[in-house]
């Protein structure tokens, strides 16, 4: 049961990744958005740089989802999530739930705390120090070897 545990942060941390990513590459007015808040952070080249985070959270959600290179775009995602953490997030707090103020509908919210960026490091981490586990491509490349970095 052990090597089946990897399947679920694997499955639900790349859906999170790809359903990020897919906008950011393939949805012009989202993406716009996305290369503005880049730019008003000060990240050189947003256009760029909305379209290589855009390609990493799609493709690297993927990989999450069918185990392949799982240790690789782990790394990758978790140096995503750090610079999300504290260029945008940090200042607001830890909270997910930022309630700005009340309207008539309801609360109003802001931009979410650092919460979210954490669980998704926690997870990519336990992916990273233990494998992609069972029903993954790492697993057939690895042979069914065991190990906790194939």
């Amino acid at each position: 049961m052990k090597n089946l545990a990897p399947m679920f942060p694997r499955f639900i941390l790349g859906f999170g990744f790809v359903y990020h990513g897919f906008p950011k590459l393939f949805l012009p007015g989202e993406r716009e958005v996305f290369v503005g808040m880049l730019r008003t952070i000060g990240v050189p080249q947003p256009g760029l740089m909305a379209w290589a985070v855009g390609a990493l959270e799609f493709v690297g959600g993927l990989a999450l989802i069918v185990g392949a290179f799982v240790v690789i775009f782990g790394c990758l995602l978790t140096i995503n999530m750090l610079v999300a953490l504290f260029t945008v997030h940090l200042p607001q707090g830890f909270n997910f739930m930022h309630i700005t103020g009340m309207a008539e509908t309801g609360p109003t919210f802001g931009m979410p705390g650092y919460e979210v960026n954490l669980l998704y490091i926690a997870g990519l981490l336990v992916l990273i120090l233990g494998g992609a586990g069972a029903f993954s491509v790492d697993r057939r490349r690895s042979h069914g070897r065991p190990g906790g970095f194939r």
